[in-house]
């Protein structure tokens, strides 16, 4: 449900920005999920938590980067690409967090880390530059898949901080300020932004849209984040990780029903990806398996 719930955000995003502005659909993601967030740490009691000036400002810096971050690139990136592309970037996060901590921890990483890399970077970019690797030599990306590329590494550094974090802060909590933090960057940009008008936008928006924005508020962000914290805590992560690699391919059935063009390319990098997050996983499972058989 939690896969699918993201996954379909792609898709829906796409479609609400054809009534509203990037940053307007942003505003209203935050505001939707922080009053959900709020009220449902009031519905289980919730306490503000007790943390230092330093713990505090540490763990709004890190909501600004990677909640804000990631949800400015992702939807300013999908007003100039579409979101079987976007999924497929995303996609690719799980694998670059587990970079960052290698690299952070200046630790190599490991054989089967760098078959994932080297296959999904593959796939990735057979459908960033349409089949025609000779783009890589001039950098031609869509400046669109570029902006979620940017906006998938901050919300990879948030998530490879945020183990840090979450040793001395609830997640609840945490993610509300993170949705907090996001809508105080989002509001000062749009403050400083003369094409964008958020009210003028919303009492405009169509039913659908409307509809849109509701779905990604409330299921695409806090049902969809209450859902994985509760796979995380039943399944392990490593285990939950692998559901992931079900976002670009909810996104493509979504974008199919959305009428959104879903081509023979995209999905033939969708499988290459989902191959080479999967395949050194199932080597590894296979061989605890027989290990376990044998002993």
């Amino acid at each position: 449900m939690c896969t699918f719930l993201w996954g379909a955000s792609f898709p829906v995003g796409k479609h609400a920005l054809s009534e509203v502005n990037a940053l307007t659909l942003v505003m209203w993601r935050f505001s939707i999920a922080s009053v959900c967030l709020y009220l449902y740490t009031k519905y289980k009691h919730m306490p503000i938590p007790n943390l230092t000036p330093k713990q505090w400002a540490w763990a709004i810096g890190v909501s600004i980067i990677g909640v804000g971050g990631l949800n400015l690139g992702l939807f300013t990136g999908l007003e100039q690409t579409n979101a079987n592309n976007g999924a497929l970037i995303m996609a690719l996060s799980p694998l670059v967090t587990s970079l960052i901590g290698s690299i952070a921890q200046r630790q190599f990483p490991t054989k089967g880390a760098l078959f994932s890399l080297v296959v999904c970077l593959s796939g990735v970019l057979l459908v960033l530059t349409d089949g025609a690797f000779a783009k890589l030599l001039g950098f031609e990306f869509n400046h669109g898949d570029q902006m979620i590329f940017l906006g998938m590494l901050c919300w990879s550094l948030y998530t490879y901080l945020t183990q840090g974090i979450s040793r001395w802060m609830p997640m609840i909590p945490y993610t509300l300020v993170g949705m907090l933090s996001g809508l105080g960057v989002i509001s000062l940009m749009v403050l400083f932004s003369a094409e964008v008008h958020p009210l003028q936008e919303s009492l405009a928006i169509s039913r659908s849209v409307f509809g849109d924005l509701i779905f990604i508020g409330v299921f695409g962000t806090v049902g969809g984040y209450l859902l994985w914290i509760s796979g995380v805590k039943q399944l392990g992560a490593a285990n939950a990780s692998l559901f992931f690699n079900f976002v670009p391919v909810f996104a493509a059935l979504t974008a199919f029903a959305y009428g959104q063009q879903v081509t023979a390319l995209q999905l033939l990098g969708m499988a290459i990806v989902i191959a080479g997050l999967l395949i050194p996983r199932l080597v590894k499972w296979q061989y605890q398996r027989l290990t376990v058989h044998n002993v």
